[in-house]
């Protein structure tokens, strides 16, 4: 069953000057269970084609499916709702609320969702216990490493039992070891939980992990290669 299907998009600025076509027609569908990378150079499109898949962005047109629900013409608000309970995101920077632990970050979404406080906690410990970095349940951001405040980022995405997780460049800061170990938790979590990863990225060691590569070339797909 395809969780994400995406339909003849398109995202054009400054359509009314000098139109920039970002994403030009693409057709794509994610069954569940995928571990998928879209790769290409800086300014192909790829992280403009994902904000559009997590609702970040709205398609100039053309339509994205989660799960069955058309979201392209969802308002802010609805949006916003939508991914608090469907998406799960990991990005380049991280984006922890610094005055946070990490069990504290972990919660933040599930607060969000009404989530009681005993639960919440209890969540947050088998998430962050899920990841790796259990010990670090009162830790800050600022007294863990990039790749273990990775790890935290990826415990939040999944504390709103989303259908997928997306991750833009989630490696981008990371040295060559703690990519390693993040490439190998998130693939485990794919494997055993059957959680659908969606990446963009131009990291060939994302790469190399990714059973799906979907390249990006002046923002359409130019290849889509299927591994074993």
């Amino acid at each position: 069953m395809s969780i994400i299907e995406i339909k003849n998009i398109k995202k054009v600025y400054n359509e009314k000057t000098v139109p920039v076509h970002a994403v030009n027609d693409i057709d794509l569908n994610i069954e569940e269970g995928e571990f998928t990378a879209i790769v290409g150079p800086s300014g192909c499109g790829k992280t403009t084609f994902l904000n559009m898949v997590g609702g970040l962005d709205v398609p100039t047109s053309g339509s994205v499916k989660i799960d069955g629900q058309d979201i392209s013409g969802l308002s802010s608000k609805q949006l916003i709702d939508f991914r608090l309970h469907h998406i799960g995101f990991v990005f380049q920077a991280y984006n922890l609320i610094p005055v946070l632990t990490a069990a504290e970050n972990v919660a933040f979404i599930m607060e969000l969702q009404g989530v009681s406080k005993k639960e919440r906690e209890k969540r947050a410990q088998e998430l962050l216990d899920q990841v790796g970095i259990g010990d670090k349940f009162n830790s800050r951001p600022n007294q863990l490493s990039g790749g273990q405040q990775q790890r935290v980022a990826v415990a939040r995405a999944l504390a709103s039992k989303p259908k997928f997780i997306l991750a833009d460049e989630p490696t981008a800061n990371l040295d060559s070891q703690a990519t390693g170990d993040l490439l190998d938790m998130m693939a485990d979590l794919n494997k055993k939980l059957n959680i659908t990863f969606l990446f963009a990225t131009h990291d060939q060691r994302v790469m190399d992990r990714a059973r799906r590569i979907v390249t990006l070339t002046d923002g359409e797909i130019s290849s889509d290669e299927l591994r074993k």
